[in-house]
């Protein structure tokens, strides 16, 4: 009977490891596997489908993340995946696939040992039909549920007419209990979307400026000070971007002393509308309508 050796499952981590190293600030669960799968040339076996459902690779290789997440090499959150400092050591340090999975069941051996106060035989590694098993028993994981539902959602924002998603982040500041007193109409808006203030007569706190962006790259260190430029002394600022920030735009913002400024992207976004779901009005509810769904968490 054909199956996946521990050497093979070395390989997709590998190439798992070497797609997300590329992707610093980590990339969605969905896509690292579309990577990986185009880098490898994969088996008819391997492509193949269980009895059970789903594809062979897939399942054998988010089986094998979890002795890498277990290790410390390997950080998920709500989908997206990215490599640790101590995950790309290892990368360069076992250069062998087996190896490199290998020291990755061990590490995890160890977590379980330390986790359950029980012995563990160092340098164990699932045998390939213990693998085969265990991965064919995996109908939809979590992880895989919050990747799909991520996917639908992004596309959907993204994909929004951007005066609704003007609309959706005035919709958003409401049900935080904000005060909304401008939101700029179709044309020029000389960087400032929404205005809102923490009272209706715009009397106690900062004005908040917001600006907001639908566009597909990310914000630079120059589009983030042109937005700056727009805040007067005691103004606070908001800038969403749905493709999010590079690092060298985080840092400026960071290091702001006078200016205050908070960055936004996709996820946290959507975050703050789950978060505030039951305070928003009906109509915003319509513009991104959501629905709690409950899956049996997979055992730690």
């Amino acid at each position: 009977m054909a199956n996946i050796t521990r050497r093979r499952t070395g390989e997709f981590l590998r190439k798992l490891f070497e797609a997300l190293i590329a992707e610093p600030e980590g990339m969605a669960a969905g896509a690292v596997m579309k990577a990986v799968r185009t880098s490898i040339p994969l088996t008819a076996f391997e492509k193949g489908q269980y009895p059970s459902g789903g594809e062979r690779f897939e399942k054998i290789l988010r089986f094998a993340t979890v002795d890498c997440v277990k290790a410390g090499w390997l950080h998920k959150s709500n989908g997206v995946w990215s490599v640790t400092d101590i995950g790309q050591k290892a990368y360069k340090t076992y250069v062998d696939p087996e190896a490199f999975y290998k020291e990755a069941c061990r590490l995890y051996g160890a977590w379980k040992a330390q986790r359950d106060a029980s012995e563990v035989l160092p340098g164990e590694a699932a045998e390939p039909e213990a693998i085969e098993e265990a991965a064919e028993k995996l109908s939809v994981t979590v992880e895989a549920a919050l990747d799909h539902a991520w996917t639908e959602i992004s596309q959907f924002l993204h994909s929004s007419d951007p005066f609704e998603f003007q609309e959706m982040v005035a919709d958003l500041l409401r049900g935080m209990g904000y005060h909304v007193s401008w939101v700029s109409p179709p044309g020029k808006d000389n960087g400032v979307d929404v205005i809102a203030f923490a009272d209706p007569l715009a009397t106690v706190g900062p004005r908040i400026k917001v600006q907001v962006k639908r566009w597909q790259s990310k914000v630079d260190s120059d589009g983030l000070k042109s937005f700056l430029a727009t805040l007067s002394p005691g103004d606070v600022g908001i800038y969403i971007c749905l493709a999010g920030f590079t690092k060298d735009a985080q840092d400026y913002a960071r290091n702001q002393e006078t200016r205050r400024v908070t960055l936004i992207d996709a996820r946290r976004f959507f975050d703050l509308w789950v978060e505030n779901y039951s305070k928003l009005a009906d109509q915003a509810r319509r513009r991104l309508p959501i629905v709690p769904v409950y899956f049996l968490a997979p055992a730690s």
